[in-house]
């Protein structure tokens, strides 16, 4: 093995060790390959990106409201923000370039539909008393 690629392995297995220590920073995603053409993949990258970041606004927002709320209503919330979490690993999890490109490449209410035909939800909603 020559001088340089030994190197390369150390350095690699160091820089290894330091992010299994929790020394790297963590976008929050991890890191999954998109299948399509180069152009395809691309694209999904980078809607993909905003995927998440339309998951962290939505994210912000429930927990913003479960920080005002009693413990009941804040319990609720919570296991909205569950629902919320389990949604974006199943989204981000997806590896076809055409999934993204096709579902959302215009972000709307994806997110908020996605929570809303949850049967998790539905059982939320059940729960609450009627409004007057």
């Amino acid at each position: 093995m020559s001088e340089f690629v030994a190197g390369a392995v150390a350095g690699a297995e160091a820089i290894g060790a330091w992010e299994d220590e929790g020394g790297a920073a963590t976008t929050g995603t991890p890191p999954c390959r998109i299948i399509g053409t180069v152009s395809q993949v691309e694209w999904a990258g980078r809607i993909k990106s905003h995927v998440n970041d339309e998951f962290n606004r939505v994210s912000r927002l429930f927990r913003d409201v479960a920080s005002k709320q009693n413990a009941a209503k804040r319990a609720d919330t919570e296991e909205i923000i569950a629902i919320l979490e389990d949604k974006r690993a199943e989204v981000m999890s997806k590896e076809q370039a055409g999934y993204f490109i096709h579902d959302w490449q215009e972000i709307s209410d994806q997110v908020r539909q996605m929570i809303f035909k949850d049967p998790r939800y539905a059982e939320i909603r059940a729960r609450r008393p009627p409004r007057p």
